[in-house]
């Protein structure tokens, strides 16, 4: 129950940043750092659902723990595009607030796992 809700939210989370993204190449933002959001946003989701599949407990608990740096590296862009005036404030902090939910999440998770062994 607990992963479907990661699941969702991780996805929830993707589409998000897709959008984002869309906004700021309208608003001619550096496409570096457009990509490079794109690609650590929407990667979260894909190591999460990747892990359904997991070639066991160790394989399991990497894909986790890549969601979870990918987590981390989303966060730093953006905060790089808030301190840049990309974004707002008012996105920034609804994005951000995503981003701590789903480290959270995800550091419970791969906490119990690994508790487990």
């Amino acid at each position: 129950m607990a992963d479907s809700i990661l699941r969702d939210k991780s996805k929830a989370f993707a589409k998000d940043i897709v959008f984002l993204c869309r906004q700021l190449r309208e608003s001619r933002v550096e496409g570096v750092l457009i990509n490079q959001l794109l690609k650590s946003g929407t990667s979260v989701g894909a190591n999460v659902h990747e892990a359904q599949y997991a070639q066991g407990t160790k394989d399991f608990i990497s894909k986790f723990e890549i969601a979870l740096k990918e987590c981390n590296e989303s966060e730093y862009w953006l905060e790089l595009l808030y301190e840049t005036n990309s974004i707002s404030e008012n996105e920034f902090n609804k994005m951000q607030s995503a981003c701590i939910e789903l480290r959270r999440m995800l550091v419970s998770t791969v906490t119990t796992i690994k508790s487990k062994q």
